[in-house]
């Protein structure tokens, strides 16, 4: 866990110091792309996070107030955890690390039309995405997803 304190008042360190490492990012990511929001499945993604790690950064991104974390709606045994607005407030930088990712990484399977649909019209798409998520839907994953309402693989 990083400390407590803060290094200094630059808001790029407050930044990093709130989501900046890997894990972090790639469990937000996990909820905006994929509409995962149970341990489990984010335990179950391709990167292998170890368990230890996984109850660390969900804990710090609650105490940080970027995630929610509410009991499963049918599952007792089981917590959900939603982007709260401020975690919400991540998904234009999410969306620049994937196009940045797309660009560079020559193996990457970003789908390029998606890509391209979100530099045609940025802002609207990031809206899109925001309401979306904020209902339970993902960007690729599941009936409601955004990529369904645009007609977009």
């Amino acid at each position: 866990m990083k400390r407590s304190d803060s290094k200094s008042h630059c808001p790029i360190n407050f930044s990093l110091e709130a989501f900046g490492d890997s894990w972090s990012l790639l469990i937000i990511r996990d909820i905006v792309y994929f509409g995962k929001n149970t341990y489990g499945e984010f335990i179950e993604s391709e990167e292998r996070i170890s368990s230890n790690i996984l109850a660390s950064r969900l804990a710090h991104l609650e105490l940080k107030g970027i995630l929610v974390k509410k009991p499963h709606a049918t599952d007792k045994r089981k917590e959900v955890y939603l982007l709260s607005d401020k975690g919400l407030d991540l998904i234009p930088l999410l969306l620049e690390l994937a196009d940045w990712g797309a660009q560079y990484d020559s193996e990457t399977d970003a789908p390029q039309n998606w890509i391209s649909a979100v530099k045609a019209d940025r802002e609207s798409m990031i809206r899109l995405i925001r309401d979306t998520v904020r209902n339970g839907g993902s960007i690729f994953s599941g009936p409601n997803s955004v990529v369904s309402k645009l007609t977009i693989t």
